[in-house]
């Protein structure tokens, strides 16, 4: 089994932390701002550290389908205010993480 490097490893923790901290935030109700930064200085490592190169395309398209499911889900099942809370907080997640790494592959591919 590959050694993992330091990067991939803290980017794989934030990735974990940031998943369990929007589901405790979702069933908490919790919207503090300095939580909800939180969870985008999360998803800034995991688009940095956790996503190489040969993983961008498959992250990009699921990235794009949660952040475009969890928004829709969020406003229709937004009645629930749980199911809402945690749509919303993992786009907070995931929409920092996505940007980061459509930015990286774009400029990869300019640098082409």
């Amino acid at each position: 089994m590959p050694k993992k490097s330091k990067g991939n490893l803290v980017g794989a923790w934030a990735f974990l932390i940031g998943v369990i901290l929007a589901i405790l935030l979702g069933l908490l109700g919790t919207t503090e701002a300095w939580v909800l930064g939180v969870l985008v200085v999360l998803g800034i490592l995991v688009g940095l550290l956790n996503v190489g190169d040969a993983d961008v395309n498959p992250f990009l398209l699921a990235g794009t389908v949660l952040v475009i499911v969890s928004y829709m889900g969020a406003d229709v099942l937004g009645v629930i205010a749980v199911l809402g809370g945690i749509l919303n907080a993992l786009l907070t997640l995931f929409v920092p993480a996505t940007i980061i790494v459509a930015l990286k592959a774009v400029f990869s591919i300019a640098k082409a």
